[in-house]
This record gives C-alpha cells, sequence and structure tokens, in this order.
C-alpha cells in the first residue's frame, strides 16, 4: 500500500498554503506589482498520485517540465483512506529566464485530498484549469476507482507508465474500456513506450539496406535485456516488431537488477542478425547488423532515463500514438 505519511519539508517546498476557495484571488495577488515576470501557460498539466513518497520526486518533475513547456501546473495527491476527509492547497510561480531580460513563469497549484471520493478529485480539479487550454494528465500507477467516466470525459491526454502497474493484464484492460467509452477523447502516452523510441530507431537502421530487408523473413527469435521491473517496456517493444514483421518470433527475455530500462535487442535467424546494445552508462546505443557475410556497425543515441525527460519529451509531441493502441491486444494477450 503507497505511504499516506505527509512529510512537512515536503509540504513545505509546495510554496504559500492557501484556502482553496481563494486560490483564483491569491494567483492574481502573486502577480500584482511585479512587471518583470510574465506568466505564460499552453497547457494545463496535472499529475495525479495516491503515494505520499512521490509528493516531493513530483514538486521537483513539475519545476522541471516547466521550464521546456509553460504551463498550469497541478500537482494532487489523493489520499482516500485518510479521515478525516480534509482538502488543503498551496501555490507557488515556478520562474525562468527568458532571452536574458524577462522572467517567465507558470502557476503551480498543489492539493492534498484527504479522505474524498472521485467527485471530490473532478471538482479540485476542473475548477481550478486555466481557460479552455488542453488537460494532460500524468496518472500514477494503477488507475483506481477515481480513474472513471467523468474524469477521463475531460482529458484530452493521458500520460502513464505502464511499467509501474501492479497488475498490468488488468490494468491495460481498464485502460482499454476507457479508451473505448463513447465519452472519451483522450489520447494515450505511455512512459513505457516511450522508453524505447530510440531503440526502435535503432534496430530499423540495422535492417535498412535491400540485403537485409529480403531476409527478414528469416528471423526466428527476439532476446531482450531490461530491468527488473521493465517487463512491460519489454513486451511493448517485442510486440512492435511482431506487428512491424506480421509474424510471431521466440521471445526471450532477460532481466538485469541495473543499468538503463532497455540494454539488449537481439534479433536473431538464418544468416541475419541484428543486435542494438546499451552500456550502463552510455548515452548512445551500438548497432551491429549482420546479413550473411556484410556487416555494419555505428553509435546511435540511446533514449532518455528520467521520469521529466520522458514527460517532456511526451509533450513535445503533438499527436497522439494510434500504433501504440493497436498493440495493446498483442501485449495484453502475452500478459495472458
Amino acid at each position: 500500500m503507497p505511504s499516506a505519511t505527509l512529510n512537512d519539508s515536503d509540504l513545505g517546498r509546495l510554496g504559500l498554503e492557501t484556502p482553496i476557495a481563494r486560490i483564483d484571488r491569491a494567483l492574481k495577488q502573486l502577480w500584482e506589482g511585479d512587471e518583470a515576470k510574465t506568466r505564460a501557460s499552453l497547457i494545463n498539466l496535472a499529475i495525479y498520485t495516491e503515494d505520499s513518497s512521490l509528493l516531493a520526486a513530483d514538486n521537483d518533475l513539475l519545476d522541471h517540465v516547466a521550464a521546456e513547456h509553460a504551463c498550469r501546473a497541478l500537482l494532487i495527491l489523493a489520499l482516500p483512506e485518510s479521515q478525516p476527509p480534509r482538502a488543503r492547497a498551496w501555490i507557488q510561480a515556478l520562474c525562468r529566464p527568458y532571452q536574458g531580460k524577462q522572467t517567465v513563469c507558470s502557476e503551480q497549484i498543489s492539493f492534498v485530498l484527504e479522505g474524498g471520493d472521485a467527485a471530490q478529485v473532478q471538482n479540485i480539479v476542473f475548477a481550478h484549469l486555466d481557460s479552455d487550454l488542453p488537460l494532460v494528465v500524468w496518472w500514477q500507477a494503477d488507475l483506481t476507482q477515481h480513474f472513471e467516466e467523468r474524469f477521463y470525459s475531460r482529458i484530452d491526454t493521458l500520460i502513464i507508465d505502464s511499467s509501474r502497474w501492479s497488475d498490468p493484464a488488468k490494468q491495460f484492460d481498464a485502460l482499454r474500456a476507457a479508451m473505448s467509452a463513447e465519452t472519451a477523447d483522450f489520447d494515450v502516452r505511455d512512459l513505457a513506450w516511450t522508453r524505447s523510441h530510440f531503440m526502435r530507431t535503432a534496430l530499423a537502421s540495422c535492417f535498412q539496406d535491400a540485403a537485409a530487408l529480403q531476409n527478414l523473413a528469416k528471423l526466428q527469435t527476439i532476446h531482450i535485456t531490461h530491468l527488473k521491473g521493465q517487463r512491460t517496456t519489454a513486451l511493448l517493444l517485442a510486440a512492435w516488431i511482431n506487428q512491424r514483421l506480421q509474424t510471431s518470433l521466440q521471445l526471450d527475455f532477460i532481466e538485469q537488477d541495473t543499468g538503463p530500462a532497455l540494454q539488449r535487442l537481439l534479433l536473431e535467424g538464418e544468416g541475419v542478425r541484428g543486435e542494438v546494445r546499451r552500456d550502463c552508462d552510455s548515452t548512445f546505443f551500438h548497432v551491429c547488423a549482420t546479413c550473411g557475410q556484410h556487416t555494419h556497425e555505428e553509435l546511435l543515441p540511446a533514449d532518455v532515463d528520467s521520469d521529466a525527460e520522458l514527460v517532456s519529451e511526451q509533450l513535445s509531441r503533438f499527436h497522439g500514438s494510434t500504433l501504440y493502441s493497436s498493440m495493446l491486444p498483442f501485449v495484453r494477450s502475452m500478459l495472458s
């Protein structure tokens, strides 16, 4: 179970504690009389968690992301089991220099919601969005009972990390059900899928020449070495490979206790071999492709690792991925 212990030092980093009824007025006062600061907002970015141990890390993450993406940031810690019911809020400005002259700031509103239900979460979030800007929600960990139709029907983009799910099969079922709802119109960005972006690009480079393309049908096995806790990341990568090849290769997963999320990808068949390998501290992939007597090697950029970098990368992409949605049935079948 997530921790429900609130650390006073973590709460102190959230800014100025403010009565919920006075949030809008307090935000206006935050900017009054300071012409050097310019408020900027292009999206509403909300982080939802039910684990108080993540509060400090999520606060730092919002600061990092706001430095790259102007937003109204909302940090929501929901503690449904805590009693008595109580809602608290804090406000602060996330500022950064712009072109050496101005200081551009995003607003952050943080909430701790104790003992509330789904309606409390919805009312708090929707009442404090910035005008009609898109709503991006990073829903951390499992899709709990608070993730229901009245909430996800208002979301434009849902960020998840399926590698953190306690029961991936159950959670993928819940996600697919929400995505198919008549009132749902959100796209999904799975950080487990984002972690393989450059590895997929590197693998494609292994089979870009005509000789390699002609021998794709000879591939028989997929070997993926991944960090402990990143099996879903590996499954999504394997699903993509099988989908692209329109076949079902034999899968072999190797788990490591340390290192990056994805460490090695090897495809093998008669006379053809493609390998993408990343050493622990490297920011590059070593790519090696062999077809018959011909071998090709190169270094290519590796994927980013931190949550802040992954989320920021997702926000830099305007459109969602229909490819991800099409892989979900295959991934779900591998979890059965």
